[in-house]
């Protein structure tokens, strides 16, 4: 081979090994910006028909990762139903307190008081199954609650139960619903914000932001403080909800927005229930938004 197209061999050589180290590197970049979010599905969507170890094992062969349940009164019986969720490889992540029904923010405050003794009682019940979070409302706007009201009466009473989440080591997560309070991303990073305890964070429901914003606006304001995230779909023009991405949630824009502020948690189908085929499908959805939409 002459000096010239051994050069020339060299030179196309290193070309084509550089492309492909090149074109290996995007590959590995793409992929990384996307990590796979943990898929979870609410226990009351399984099938009622299955004992709680069946409801498990159908849950993980669909291609879930972990659970989430309301609270259980017997702390006891919250041990062993945690136990057997781990034992078939979906642990529950989360308990799903609420808060409607004896709101922080009632004028009452033996509602009040009420309230905050459901709140604790949720957390020593997370701790039993070993979830790391209880979502909660922690106010309901009404005509007869203003909205400073609710904001003042609702961060009392989660201030005075930040002790006991400390101690549990579980978050108290309080989430976006239609309950006329919070109503903007800024004023929802201010109330987190004043707590001023890594106790007390997001939940951020994908879906009920849709009726009154956009839900990739509402990520990139709150950033690192959601910690657990639901996901549903909902049609603004119909005001309607949908399965999942049927609705008018620009789901790879979400995506990005996710991705933008490094969250890699669980996120949770709050939908309707259904069968095998169905839990099956909604996993492939899942799967499919988190790798890009």
């Amino acid at each position: 081979m002459s000096n010239v197209s051994r050069r020339d061999f060299l030179v196309t050589s290193s070309v084509a090994v550089g492309a492909a180290a090149l074109s290996s590197s995007l590959a590995q970049a793409q992929d990384a910006a996307y990590p796979p979010f943990k898929k979870a599905i609410i226990t009351g969507m399984l099938p009622k028909e299955l004992s709680d170890p069946d409801k498990f094992a159908l849950a993980k062969d669909c291609g879930f990762d972990g659970l989430e349940s309301g609270p259980m009164a017997d702390l006891a019986q919250a041990e062993v139903y945690g136990q057997q969720a781990r034992d078939a490889g979906v642990p529950i992540h989360s308990i799903i307190y609420g808060g409607w029904g004896a709101p922080l923010s009632d004028p009452d405050s033996a509602i009040q008081e009420k309230g905050r003794a459901e709140v604790e009682h949720a957390l020593h019940c997370a701790k039993a199954m070993g979830a790391d979070n209880v979502l909660l409302v922690p106010a309901v706007v009404k005509a007869n609650v203003r909205y400073v009201e609710a904001w003042e009466r609702s961060q009392k009473h989660i201030r005075s139960l930040i002790p006991v989440a400390e101690e549990l080591g579980v978050l108290i997560t309080v989430e976006d619903v239609w309950n006329d309070f919070l109503l903007s991303p800024l004023e929802f990073a201010r109330y987190i914000d004043e707590f001023d305890s890594p106790f007390v964070q997001a939940y951020f429901d994908v879906g009920n932001i849709v009726a009154f914003g956009y839900p990739q606006d509402w990520i990139r304001t709150l950033g690192p403080r959601i910690k657990k995230v639901h996901f549903k779909d909902f049609k603004r023009d119909t005001r309607e909800w949908t399965n999942l991405m049927e609705g008018s949630i620009d789901w790879p824009e979400v995506r990005k927005a996710f991705s933008e502020i490094g969250y890699e948690g669980f996120v949770t189908a709050e939908l309707s229930g259904g069968d095998e085929a169905y839990l099956r499908d909604l996993s492939e959805r899942m799967s499919k938004v988190a790798a890009g939409g």
